[in-house]
């Protein structure tokens, strides 16, 4: 297959001068040690115009952090699980407003927790079935162990539900975590959560394969994603970058709100997260984590997301319809409400006013109320490692930022890199 063409920054709008701003920010992020290495690449109508990797993807071997450095994509797995959800809904698997329980029996015993102080054992009936248009929103009442807010993400705790990780296999993970309530009625609140996990199995039920055989046969052998899987492999692992954290304050728990200001003062300099050498993605994993499980290098990720650029289609690859692809990246939210609207006002440093959310990623559907230079539409997702990407149809645009810090609630990194990219578009 052939690559994504490169080509100078001026040949689709882009300055190169303004494109300093963006190299001197990636340079800026190792010296201050925020970051111990990074990439980012801009794709525009179908090109490439910039591409820049710096810093270290190992600090203690000095492996540098190159363009071809394989991370921990985390949660950016969310839309990959997306599209291939997508693609059976295509192929008239089920629809969107199925319940989750018509596939997976077990979700229908699950109640709902009765909130506030009540132990997990209280529980109230549902009132509304679980979807899979919940699932794909994040509107479907489950959570995040990580979270640490109340009884129901401790119960995730107790039970060692963690996506990726945790014992057997996928769908006996998803058979336990029915047996724990949901955190409020389905379609009523915006939670981040296990739910594109659960809908990677369902991925498996419709298909009659492994999540990872699905993703391998029907996305990533298509699109020629190399390096892309549940683990990396043993001929790529000289490539796998180290994860850091910062030395000192965040952790997963703080994603979901704004830190103190005692808190963010204290972050600074680095700490080892998880080695490359010893990583558990070395290894074959149990249970494939379609909410965060992927590893990838950015060739991988740019392909993908120049698929989606071209409305479902590379190199001759299709794996969506235009209109699948338009949907999508509709705000599906209740009401067209924004996320903060629907219980989530901050979420890894960004305000929520303004961004809805689609089919498997955020959606922007007012940059005023957002706060930043971008467009109506523009969608994105991140991951826990501070990983980000971003697709802006209306000016053919997609970004993707590579790194490896946890949390990504650490440093505003995101909102810093879109300042630099928009004020780079000269036509």
């Amino acid at each position: 297959m052939s690559e994504i063409e490169v080509v100078s920054p001026e040949s689709v709008g882009l300055s190169s001068a303004r494109l300093e701003r963006v190299s001197q920010w990636l340079g800026e992020q190792v010296t201050s040690e925020r970051l111990a290495g990074l990439s980012v690449l801009i794709g525009r109508r179908g090109r490439i115009a910039f591409f820049e990797a710096r810093g270290l993807a190992d600090r203690d071997s000095g492996e540098s952090f190159d363009q071809d450095t394989i991370v921990r994509i985390y949660s950016m797995t969310k839309p990959v699980t997306t599209v291939a959800a997508m693609m059976l809904y295509e192929e008239g698997c089920f629809q969107l407003d199925d319940p989750v329980a018509n596939y997976l029996p077990a979700f229908a015993e699950t109640e709902v927790w009765a909130g506030g102080d009540a132990p997990v054992t209280e529980t109230v009936p549902v009132t509304n079935p679980m979807t899979i248009q919940h699932l794909m929103t994040h509107t479907s009442g489950l959570t995040y162990g990580f979270m640490q807010a109340n009884a129901v993400d401790a119960a995730y705790r107790q039970e060692k539900l963690d996506f990726p990780g945790g014992s057997g296999d996928l769908a006996s993970q998803v058979e336990r975590l029915a047996k724990i309530p949901l955190i409020c009625q389905p379609g009523s609140q915006w939670n981040y959560s296990v739910s594109i996990d659960v809908l990677g199995r369902l991925v498996e039920v419709w298909s009659g394969m492994s999540l990872a055989e699905f993703f391998q046969s029907r996305l990533f052998d298509p699109l020629d994603m190399r390096d892309a899987g549940f683990h990396v492999d043993e001929s790529n692992q000289d490539r796998f970058a180290s994860c850091y954290a910062p030395a000192s304050g965040g952790d997963l728990s703080s994603i979901g709100r704004t830190p103190t200001a005692a808190e963010a003062a204290a972050r600074g300099g680095l700490k080892l997260q998880d080695a490359a050498a010893g990583s558990g993605f070395l290894k074959p994993a149990g249970v494939y984590a379609g909410g965060g499980g992927l590893t990838a290098s950015m060739r991988d990720y740019a392909r993908f997301c120049q698929m989606l650029m071209n409305g479902g289609e590379l190199d001759g690859a299709r794996l969506l319809g235009r209109k699948t692809i338009e949907y999508m990246r509709r705000n599906h939210l209740p009401d067209n409400r924004d996320m903060a609207g629907m219980g989530q006002p901050v979420w890894s440093e960004t305000s929520y006013d303004g961004i809805g959310f689609g089919l498997g990623w955020a959606v922007v559907i007012d940059p005023v109320k957002a706060q930043f230079v971008t467009s109506v539409g523009e969608h994105h997702w991140g991951g826990a490692a501070s990983t980000f990407f971003w697709l802006d149809p209306e000016e053919e645009l997609f970004v993707v930022l590579l790194t490896q810090l946890m949390p990504s609630s650490t440093y505003p990194i995101r909102r810093e890199l879109r300042q630099r990219v928009y004020q780079a578009i000269v036509d």
